[in-house]
């Protein structure tokens, strides 16, 4: 009788429980949605701001070089941040430091200078650096540790939904509703008011936060665990290879995403102008959106490590097929891409901080630093593209995915190895 009645207590306890975890479920998932619109901004502007600074492919490139490389330097100051303070208060530092950011667009654009726009670039990105690495770990903690993955890609969904609507309305504000550059040709006025209403939004929803009550998670900051017992990050290889998995994953991407609306361009592929090219990126980050749905649901049943190595495998396949067709079969080769990336960033994620204890806070520091890829990856496509063309410069991404493959075959291995290390 008394085993039934503990029976009954806990599943009270876990129902309790799973519903005083909806509210910062969804007030968190409102963050991925901003951050996703933000970030694929930068797919419109870098042709934008290429053709009103006459840059090669390489010089506009800077702009994702500024942006993600603010991940490398305050991804582990954000960790250290997030350890010590909480992951609310590290949510509100993100939020104020990236509507910083936003308004330095204004000062930008009146003194019309580049750097002034990759400084602005930086200091945003470096506001949304501190979200993620408060974000995705305290995304993956609010439930069992079994369903992280699938928590953590329903999230990222709203995250594609902002990705997916992003380059279709920087479609139309950056290049005007005639989608030429026309439009104030030689300036970058039309970037003005749309980061100075992203601002305003970014300060209207750290008011919101600060009154939020958000749970703690006590399992992060416990000191029962393998900190307590002298292991450090380095021992645990499935979160150092999963690292360089996220380096590759966010360089791969980006690069893609970076180059497309100027592969489009091209008379061999579509001949699109820039505001009909920036519509069809809609399409590429919806399939990353529909994608991240189905697979937080079938997370449920599927192993995470055969879906990075399934998705990593068909990314590589359609890379081929973009950079040896022309035509329709390249343009839809390449848009399909997204649908298959959907999972992989949150699921390498969650995958590489299994069982980190109160370690975890500063393995997301270390997964956060290594978006630094989407600085690097798409500067070295640059690169090629200024040598040879734009659709050989695929084949870097392509690489990426190469590595992420091997990490979806060998997590289970490199998680158990960690396992056998702290217990």
């Amino acid at each position: 009788m008394s085993e039934i009645n503990t029976n009954k207590s806990f599943i009270t306890e876990q129902s309790q429980q799973n519903k005083n975890y909806l509210l910062p479920l969804t007030a968190m998932t409102t963050l991925f949605f901003l951050w996703g619109f933000i970030t694929v901004l930068n797919d419109v502007l870098i042709p934008r701001l290429k053709g009103v600074f006459d840059l090669s492919y390489t010089e506009a490139m800077l702009v994702q070089f500024c942006f993600f490389g603010a991940y490398f330097i305050v991804s582990l100051p954000a960790g250290i941040l997030v350890n010590k303070f909480g992951y609310k208060n590290g949510v509100l530092t993100g939020l104020i430091v990236a509507s910083i950011g936003c308004l330095l667009f204004y000062p930008a654009v009146v003194v019309h200078e580049y750097w002034l726009f990759l400084t602005a670039l930086f200091v945003l990105a470096g506001g949304i650096t501190v979200l993620q690495v408060s974000a995705n770990p305290y995304v993956a903690a609010l439930g069992p540790e079994k369903t992280a993955s699938s928590r953590l890609n329903l999230a990222q969904a709203l995250n594609s939904l902002g990705t997916t609507i992003g380059p279709y309305v920087g479609g139309i504000l950056f290049f005007g509703a005639a989608g030429s550059l026309t439009a104030t040709a030689g300036t970058a006025d039309s970037v003005k008011i749309p980061y100075l209403v992203l601002a305003a939004a970014l300060l209207t929803i750290a008011v919101v936060f600060a009154f939020l009550k958000l749970p703690e998670i006590k399992s992060h900051k416990e000191e029962l665990d393998c900190k307590a017992k002298g292991h450090s990050l380095t021992q645990a290889p499935h979160l150092v290879m999963g690292v360089v998995g996220i380096f590759c994953y966010v360089g791969g991407e980006v690069a893609i995403g970076s180059f497309l609306v100027n592969f489009f361009g091209e008379a061999q592929i579509a001949g699109l102008e820039e505001h009909a090219a920036a519509a069809l990126i809609a399409y590429y980050w919806g399939g990353a959106m529909v994608g991240r749905f189905i697979g937080s649901a079938l997370l449920q049943k599927i192993a995470p490590s055969k879906a990075i190595a399934f998705n990593a495998f068909a990314v590589i396949v359609l890379l081929l097929v973009t950079i040896f067709t022309q035509g329709n079969i390249a343009l839809y080769a390449v848009l399909s891409i997204g649908l298959f990336n959907s999972i992989l960033f949150p699921t390498i994620f969650s995958v590489a901080i299994q069982g980190l204890g109160s370690l975890t806070s500063k393995g997301s520091g270390w997964l956060c630093l290594a978006i630094v890829g989407g600085a690097l990856i798409p500067l070295i496509q640059g690169v090629v593209a200024d040598v040879v063309n734009i659709q050989i410069s695929f084949i870097i991404p392509a690489l990426c995915y190469v590595f992420i493959a091997w990490y979806g075959l060998n997590v289970v291995k490199l998680t158990n190895k960690w396992q056998q290390t702290v217990n």
